[in-house]
């Protein structure tokens, strides 16, 4: 049987399930990416099998003007995942923090440094990538 990893927003109304996770893994430093998560950095892995288990009333996106979507609950504010322009469902990147328990993953890159906040130095043991990967 395959193992399922779950999460949560804050008010833990929207649940969701997934079974895998990407090998790569990254503190993204865009402008976006602070706003969104009201953070130095968000940081992201992307999934597989992902499922809505509860609370999709609440969920909500957002489509910025590069075409990217972030997702978060409604209810709470929680930010919960991201897409690339055009990308469905499937492909949704999830905040690591919204896991519900610790999971298979480690942050490999520190990635859109070019756009990092002056008080956040990077970290020295973390590939960085001024841009993207």
């Amino acid at each position: 049987m395959e193992k399922s990893y779950k999460g949560s927003c804050l008010c833990g109304e929207t649940t969701y399930s997934v079974s895998g996770f990407s090998q790569l893994a990254a503190n993204c430093h865009c402008t976006m990416c602070r706003t969104f998560h009201g953070a130095a950095f968000g940081t992201l892995v992307g999934v597989s099998d992902f499922k809505w288990l509860s609370g999709q009333q609440w969920v909500k996106e957002y489509v910025a003007s590069n075409g990217t979507t972030r997702t978060f609950c409604s209810h709470c504010g929680s930010s919960l995942g991201f897409r690339v322009k055009d990308a469905p469902l499937e492909q949704i990147e999830l905040a690591i923090s919204t896991f519900d328990e610790d999971i298979p993953v480690t942050v490999d890159a520190q990635i859109y440094t070019s756009y990092k906040a002056n008080w956040c130095p990077t970290q020295e043991n973390l590939a960085t990538f001024p841009e993207g990967r």
